[in-house]
């Protein structure tokens, strides 16, 4: 079991004043404010620096630098948040699909969590960028299912599970999983991958996401979009670093480290650089 060491502030940055029961509506409200309250965010990886995942250095990073991070940090502190409120959860790992065809054999480099209520199995993931569920999945049905935002289905097939996100009218494949058990080696040498291989699609990237009641906000490099569920999403190229410093801070709620490299990374960005 992860141990927490600051919850109370955690708990506080949700809007909690007190810990809530290890409920359904408790893991729903839990998932919905942890990905409109925390970025998904991979300046470190632009910045070609390491990425610790061990929970202490987690915790530093985003309760008290006001940073973000991706699955293997957002995950793993909201796994640990959930197992101190009581919830039956534990990590399971992923395949990411989405931009190519569904039964593609990638790497497992995606982190979520499984929990069980009453007997009940649910996928609960906050950290999936700009296409993370915003509401936990019944695992062991293959209907539509409504979540904050966009509706969801998951497809059993073979042992796996594939996440589908309905999209403009056509179901996109996101990720598959299935339930192996895993152990703290193989989420480190998944992020080992993501955070330093040349083939990974973060390694000197920018991905930025934060969800909003009824939109999504991303960025990519230096394009900027906002997705709502009822009108053409709006886009953006920002032109210079000090607009993508600003957006980041005002529109993502991320403080940015004070790094000789920031400045730099930023700025080959807009230049379309690595």
């Amino acid at each position: 079991m992860l141990q927490l060491t600051h919850s109370r502030l955690y708990l506080q940055h949700l809007g909690y004043d007190a810990p809530p029961p290890p409920t359904l509506q408790t893991l729903r409200d839990l998932q919905l404010r942890h990905v409109c309250r925390f970025a998904f965010e991979s300046l470190s990886t632009l910045m070609k620096l390491p990425v610790p995942i061990d929970l202490p250095s987690v915790e530093q990073k985003v309760l008290f630098e006001g940073r973000g991070g991706y699955c293997y940090e957002l995950n793993q502190m909201f796994l640990a948040l959930l197992q101190e409120l009581g919830f039956d959860a534990r990590g399971i790992t992923g395949r990411v699909v989405m931009g190519g065809p569904p039964d593609a054999r990638t790497a497992r480099t995606h982190r979520l969590s499984l929990v069980t209520l009453d007997g009940v199995r649910y996928m609960t993931d906050v950290g999936f960028g700009g296409m993370v569920p915003s509401s936990p999945l019944l695992l062991d049905t293959e209907a539509v299912q409504a979540t904050a935002h966009e509706p969801y289905r998951l497809t059993f097939n073979d042992g796996s599970y594939t996440l589908w996100a309905l999209v403009a009218g056509e179901w996109r494949g996101l990720y598959v999983f299935d339930l192996q058990v895993q152990a703290d080696i193989d989420y480190e040498i998944g992020n080992w991958y993501v955070s330093t291989h040349p083939g990974s699609p973060f390694l000197g990237q920018l991905k930025v996401a934060l969800l909003a009641p009824g939109r999504r906000h991303t960025l990519n490099n230096a394009d900027y979009a906002i997705h709502t569920l009822d009108r053409p999403s709006e886009k953006h190229r920002i032109d210079s670093a000090d607009e993508l410093s600003r957006v980041l801070h005002d529109t993502f709620g991320i403080r940015l480290p004070t790094h000789p490299q920031l400045r730099e990374a930023l700025e080959g960005l807009i230049l379309g650089r690595p």
